[in-house]
């Protein structure tokens, strides 16, 4: 035949086939969980899918998770996640768009204790600093920031994916597609051998490393490398926090996300089977909730997870699944934050006389001996403070430890105090590489946003997944399979501009 002939009946064929109309946006979603993670999945769900969905988020207590605030002297300090990172960029977009304002956090020197001494002692003129960082730990600092700062540049690409609404089926796969085979090796082995390899010294990782992983994560230079280079990131300047607390961010975007929250502890999620508008099977998936009265449920299209799962945390029951959903172990760790409005006894820290004392932080190694990660002075979530600015004086102090501080203790640490305040988290993973990173893709459309906390645990990381999780299964529902699992995305992005 022609080829003119050809593509007559190419064209004819074309007018008489049309494509296959769009897929139709779910009905309905469900998203468990009214921490960050679940209102910023809310928030991106709504921002994909559009108005005309029902959005319904699950959470059992007041929107903020573990974001939350505590009163103390008359005053509210944040009791949880209490750090934002400069370059956490789903963070500050949040802020912008919900017209909240970021507080800087305030400097305060940091002092180093090993549980007999101060160890470090950090001085408040630069040049001093540096030749002091030089004399104790050589170039290890300088070497930190290099190491850490390739690693942080290779992890931002994630924003630009997800720019170019590229989602990933695995926190394994992102992470690859992120930074490769090194960031793999980061998962499977611990901070301490990832800095040995880096060259560090066994002084510094003591001195320096541990103290950062154990404000960060309450635990030592044992947890995984990814998430222990994300704790080091941490020691740069320009951290901050919003003002009036970082759980407003979740209240925005839930507001803005337009959901309807239902106070409710989520019992079971189940598959069903119902007859569609034109008699074909329509397959969706039965929340079943708590709200307290009553037990109670509805049908969805969609769930999504936004709450960590296990027995001490959000206990879900998966019934009647084919082949079963498979639980990994999820051990989370316990943090206890004491609020402590009173005067540090500085006496304890090596320092007789108060007035002389001039740390706002005081880190501590790892040693079996202290019964404290870290204490701390911290000002309201209104960013100003009324109190005195030595450290010795009456001031409001955050403790963190892995036990609740019994009144031995509290004495151990303050000369006197008139009020104090006790949270008790399960604050972060239980850190034991090599890491398994539970499933993103629970069942066909059920979506669990919280595993990313096995490779970090952070407000930003949350945000991440949300995202994540929203373009995962906006791609899934509408068949953009070349929206997923894209490998080599940093050289095509660079060859599209």
């Amino acid at each position: 035949m022609p080829r003119f002939g050809l593509l007559l009946l190419l064209l004819l064929l074309a007018a008489l086939c049309p494509p296959a109309p769009a897929r139709q946006n779910p009905a309905s979603i469900a998203v468990v969980g009214g921490g960050i993670g679940g209102a910023a999945t809310a928030y991106f769900l709504r921002r994909r899918f559009g108005p005309a969905v029902r959005l319904q988020l699950m959470e059992k207590a007041a929107p903020g998770g573990r974001l939350a605030t505590e009163q103390l002297h008359g005053q509210a300090y944040e009791a949880g996640g209490s750090v934002i990172h400069p370059l956490n960029l789903h963070m500050k977009h949040f802020v912008q768009q919900l017209g909240l304002s970021p507080v800087p956090l305030p400097g305060s020197l940091l002092g180093i204790y090993d549980g007999k001494e101060l160890v470090f002692e950090q001085s408040s003129w630069y040049l001093i600093n540096l030749l002091k960082l030089l004399w104790h730990y050589g170039f290890n600092g300088l070497r930190r920031y290099l190491w850490v700062e390739d690693i942080v540049d290779r992890f931002m690409r994630i924003y630009r994916y997800q720019a170019h609404d590229y989602a990933f089926s695995s926190n394994e796969r992102l992470l690859h597609a992120l930074g490769g085979d090194d960031f793999t090796l980061l998962l499977n082995q611990s901070i301490d051998e990832a800095m040995q390899r880096a060259g560090f010294s066994q002084k510094y990782i003591d001195q320096m490393a541990s103290p950062i992983m154990r404000i960060n994560y309450g635990q030592g230079v044992n947890i995984n490398g990814f998430v222990g280079v994300i704790s080091l990131a941490w020691m740069d300047s320009g951290l901050w926090s919003v003002k009036g607390g970082n759980k407003l961010v979740c209240s925005g975007l839930l507001s803005a996300s337009k959901a309807e929250v239902i106070p409710g502890t989520v019992l079971s999620i189940e598959p069903k089977v119902r007859p569609g508008p034109r008699g074909d099977p329509v397959k969706l998936y039965q929340v079943t909730y708590s709200t307290g009265s009553e037990v109670t449920g509805d049908t969805y299209d969609m769930v999504f997870i936004a709450a960590p799962l296990g027995p001490d945390l959000a206990n879900i029951s998966f019934k009647n699944f084919e082949p079963p959903i498979r639980q990994l172990p999820n051990l989370y760790h316990q943090t206890i934050t004491t609020l402590v409005h009173g005067r540090l006894n500085t006496s304890f820290f090596g320092y007789p006389e108060p007035a002389t004392f001039p740390f706002g932080d005081i880190f501590t190694m790892d040693k079996p001996n202290l019964f404290f990660s870290s204490v701390g002075k911290v000002s309201s979530v209104q960013g100003v403070s009324a109190e005195a600015e030595l450290p010795s004086q009456l001031a409001t102090w955050r403790v963190f430890s892995n036990e609740v501080l019994t009144e031995e203790q509290l004495n151990l640490l303050f000369s006197s105090y008139d009020s104090v305040k006790v949270k008790q988290w399960l604050a972060y993973p239980e850190y034991r590489p090599p890491e398994e990173c539970p499933p993103i893709l629970l069942h066909d459309h059920i979506y669990y946003v919280s595993g990313i906390e096995r490779a970090a645990s952070a407000m930003e990381f949350n945000a991440i997944a949300a995202k994540n999780a929203a373009l995962l299964g906006y791609h899934r529902w509408h068949g953009n399979g070349h929206r997923i699992d894209q490998e080599g995305l940093h050289e095509k992005l660079k060859a599209e501009l």
